[in-house]
C-alpha cells in the first residue's frame, strides 16, 4: 500500500468493457475528469480481444489488456481455463496498479473490471462503480461491498447495493448525440431522404440485431406500400451483406436507406420521428435526454434478461413501447407504422421519456471520482 495523498497529480484507473454500453460511459467519464482536471492521468484496463482495446485508444487514452473472460454457463468444463485466466489477470492487475499508482478506481461493469477493482480495493484505493442497467450485473454486485460509491441510473437500486453508497447520476452518453445542430429536414437530406416525410430509424447496435433486421426483411412489401413514411435501417456489420442482398433482390425501394453503421447518430436521431432499438442502458439514456419516441425490442441474449427490465422501467412510465423479441418479426413493423402515424402518441411518448432523462451525468460522476481521490 502507498500513501495516495502524497501524489501531486490526479491519477485515475478506469476498468471494464466488453460492449459499447460499457465503453461509451467509461470514455465519457474520462473526458469529464479531464475537462475538470486537465492535468489528470487516466489509464484504462480492459479485456484482451474485446472492443475496448480499439475504442479506448481511438478516444485518446492508454489501455492495458487482461486475458480475462467470462464464465461459460453452458459448458462447465471450459471454466477450468477461465479460472486460470482470472488468476493470471489478478496478478497482471496487481502489477498495473502498483506501477500506475492510481488515487481512485472506476469500474463500469463487465468482467474486466473485477480483477482491477479488487486489487485497488485491497490496496486501500477508493473505488467507484457505475451501474448502467436497472438490474445490476454480476461483477458490480460482487464489487459493491468494496466500493465507496455506486453511481446508478434507475430508482430502486438499493435492492442490489447498500443504500448509503448509491448516488443517482444517470448514464453518461455520447456528446455528439446531444450536440447535433442540424434540423430534422437537414438530417433527412443528409441520409438522402425526403425532408418532409415521417421517418422511422431502426438500430440494433454496431453488430446488429437479428430480430429487428428480420422484421424488415420479411416485410419489404409493406415498406414499398408506404407513400408517406421512410426508413433509415442500420443493419449492423454482421447482417449487412444478407440484408442488402434481400433488398436488392426485392427491387427498388426509394423510401428505404440501408446502412451497416451510422457514424453520425446525432443526425440519425434528429431525422427520426420514431426509433426502433434494443434496450441497452446507454441507448435508453440517449433517448431520454433527446426525448425521442422509441419502440424497445429487448435482446433475450443478455445476462439476467436485464434489457427487458430496462425497457419495463420506461414502459411503466408510459415512456416507451415494448415489443417482445419473439413477436417482433410479425408485429414490429405494423406497430411502428401505427405509432408514427399518430402524432398525439408520438408527442406523449416524447414528453414522458424526456422526464426520465438525467443531464450532465458524466460531469456528476467525475465530481464523485475527484472527491474520492482527494478524500473530500
Amino acid at each position: 500500500m502507498y500513501n495516495r495523498t502524497m501524489e501531486k497529480e490526479l491519477r485515475v484507473i478506469i476498468s471494464g468493457g466488453g460492449t459499447g454500453g460499457h465503453i461509451f460511459p467509461a470514455v465519457s467519464i474520462a473526458n469529464a475528469v479531464k475537462a475538470q482536471h486537465p492535468e489528470a492521468k487516466i489509464l484504462f484496463v480492459g479485456a484482451l480481444g474485446r472492443m475496448e482495446m480499439q475504442r479506448v485508444p481511438a478516444a485518446g487514452y492508454e489501455i492495458k489488456g487482461l486475458p480475462i473472460c467470462g464464465f461459460d454457463r453452458k459448458h462447465l468444463l471450459k471454466n477450468i481455463s477461465v479460472l486460470f485466466k482470472i488468476w493470471k489477470s489478478q496478478r497482471m492487475a496487481r502489477k498495473i496498479v502498483k506501477e500506475f499508482k492510481p488515487m481512485v478506481a472506476v469500474g463500469v461493469g463487465g468482467y474486466a473490471s473485477g480483477p482491477t477493482l479488487n486489487v485497488c480495493a485491497d490496496a486501500g484505493i477508493p473505488c467507484l462503480i457505475q451501474e448502467q442497467n436497472s438490474y445490476a450485473g454480476v461483477t458490480n454486485k460482487l464489487l459493491a461491498k468494496k466500493a465507496a460509491k455506486i453511481c446508478v441510473a434507475y430508482e430502486g437500486m438499493d435492492r442490489f447495493f447498500p443504500a448509503d453508497k448509491i448516488v443517482m447520476t444517470g448514464n453518461p452518453v455520447r456528446q455528439n448525440v446531444l450536440n447535433a445542430t442540424c434540423t430534422k429536414e437537414e438530417a433527412r437530406q443528409q441520409f438522402g431522404l425526403d425532408p418532409a416525410k415521417k421517418t422511422i430509424l431502426l438500430v440494433g447496435g454496431s453488430l446488429g440485431a437479428r430480430t429487428i433486421n428480420e422484421s424488415m426483411k420479411q416485410h419489404l412489401d409493406i415498406i414499398r406500400e408506404q407513400k408517406d413514411v421512410q426508413f433509415i435501417w442500420q443493419t449492423g456489420k454482421y447482417y449487412n451483406e444478407e440484408m442488402n442482398a434481400a433488398v436488392k433482390a426485392f427491387g427498388e425501394l426509394p423510401n428505404l436507406k440501408v446502412l451497416d453503421f451510422i457514424s453520425d447518430m446525432g443526425a440519425a436521431y434528429r431525422a427520426a420521428d420514431l426509433v426502433i432499438s434494443r434496450a441497452g442502458a446507454s441507448s435508453i439514456s440517449e433517448f431520454c435526454l433527446i426525448g425521442k419516441p422509441v419502440i424497445l425490442v429487448p435482446s433475450p441474449n443478455v445476462a439476467e434478461d436485464h434489457q427487458t427490465k430496462n425497457a419495463m422501467a420506461l414502459v411503466n412510465h408510459d415512456a416507451a413501447v415494448y415489443v417482445k423479441d419473439a413477436d417482433a418479426a410479425d408485429m414490429l413493423l405494423k406497430q411502428a407504422l401505427t405509432i408514427v402515424g399518430d402524432d398525439q402518441k408520438l408527442a406523449s411518448l416524447s414528453e414522458n421519456i424526456k422526464k426520465l432523462g438525467l443531464k450532465d451525468s458524466a460531469d456528476v460522476i467525475a465530481r464523485e471520482v475527484v472527491k474520492l481521490a482527494w478524500k473530500e
